[in-house]
């Protein structure tokens, strides 16, 4: 069985990761996003309620599993059995960052490999930093994220209330 690990913070997830975990699921048999615990990062969402909004939109994905994680993604990636780690480039500038990890990540453990997938042209542009500034000042996000997340952001930045 071909496991795959999507890590990421996801604090939100966007539409950007719905689109990159929709289309792994479609190349692997199973899926694993694991939403990355980084206690020195003040998240904006806890650990839980991005699970759960994760286990909410990837419902009607079958062979997608939803876990959380911390320390080092190889020691996550063992404890899977996964053999593939999943990473959305949006552009040239994430190549950079996620290759350095890519190649320090086989140092750590050579069976596992890493799998760059470019992210749709409409969501290019788009960040869950990006999404929090536009919301926190009041503009349209509509579109980016699931609903679930826009009603969350409009009622936390306290929006037209």
């Amino acid at each position: 069985m071909r496991i795959a690990v999507c890590p990421g913070s996801f604090d939100p997830v966007t539409n950007g990761h719905l689109d990159i975990i929709a289309r792994a699921s479609k190349m692997f048999d199973k899926v694993i996003v694991a939403v990355l615990h980084n206690s020195s990062k003040n998240s904006m969402f806890t650990i839980e309620e991005r699970v759960e909004i994760l286990k909410n939109n990837c419902a009607d994905l079958e062979n997608v599993e939803i876990d959380s994680f911390s320390g080092l993604l190889i020691d996550f990636m063992e404890l899977k059995n996964a053999q593939v780690i999943i990473k959305g480039l949006r552009a040239v500038s994430d190549f950079e960052y996620e290759m350095q990890m890519a190649l320090m990540n086989r140092k750590l453990n050579q069976n596992i490999e890493t799998v760059f997938m470019m992210t749709s042209s409409k969501y290019s542009y788009l960040s869950s930093s990006i999404v929090k500034e536009v919301a926190r000042l009041g503009g349209c996000i509509h579109g980016l994220v699931p609903d679930s997340v826009e009603e969350e952001l409009i009622k936390r930045f306290n929006i037209g209330g």
